[in-house]
């Protein structure tokens, strides 16, 4: 819980003063300010239980692998409009712009998220319309490509994700995903179309080496 008294620090100001900027490992094109042991994170992030853990701060593995992609693989967003699903620092959306989408939009459901996405757009130079918003229960987005980067490490999230992506396909949407096969990643329902090493600093693992995956739904053209 939060120490009474103790006002809420402006998420841009604590961002910019305790958490260092960085190449990201395996996308060095890419700079972010990246939480370290001495950020005192829990100040910013709040320790209640209805404070949302600040994902945002760390590359994940899933996001990692898919900004690689997209930079390795240009075409794959070039002149078509983005929408980064749970997008935490902005990461897979800044690769999204640096490789040719016409628009990029990043989502995320922490508004400390989207104060780190408008420090690290503006770090690399580039313009991302960011949200804060739970979209998942809503109709599909207008969009030509949703990116999906380590949103399955929660089993009630993961059936919540799929089946907003599946109802995205099904619209005519295009989804890829970035994973490195965590627990709840639905592999029987999707195809994966790469595999990339990267560092993974989520769920505990403290930056070790991994291959992950880009995956598209199956079924997908």
């Amino acid at each position: 819980m939060k120490r009474s008294g103790m006002p809420h620090p402006d998420p841009a100001a604590f961002i910019q003063a305790n958490l260092p900027i960085s190449p990201v490992p395996a996308v060095p094109e890419i700079l972010l300010h990246t939480a370290g042991p001495a950020s005192g994170l829990w100040r910013l992030a709040g320790r209640g239980e209805t404070d949302p853990p600040p994902y945002w701060a760390y590359p994940w593995a899933g996001g990692a692998v898919l900004a690689r992609h997209l930079l390795d693989r240009p075409e794959t967003v070039a002149g078509r409009r983005v929408l980064d699903l749970g997008a935490g620092s902005g990461l897979v959306a800044i690769a999204a712009v640096k490789a040719g989408a016409a628009t990029v939009t990043a989502v995320d459901v922490d508004a400390n998220a989207i104060a780190a996405i408008g420090l690290n757009a503006a770090l690399n130079g580039v313009k991302i319309v960011a949200v804060a918003a739970d979209i998942i229960e809503a109709p599909p987005p207008n969009t030509d490509l949703i990116v999906v980067g380590d949103l399955f490490y929660d089993p009630a999230l993961a059936v919540r994700v799929m089946s907003f992506l599946q109802r995205c396909q099904a619209g005519g949407i295009e989804v890829l995903i970035g994973d490195p096969e965590r627990a709840h990643l639905p592999q029987r329902q999707l195809k994966r179309i790469a595999t990339h090493p990267v560092a993974d600093f989520g769920g505990g693992t403290g930056g070790k080496a991994v291959q992950a995956g880009i995956f598209s739904l199956a079924g997908a053209g």
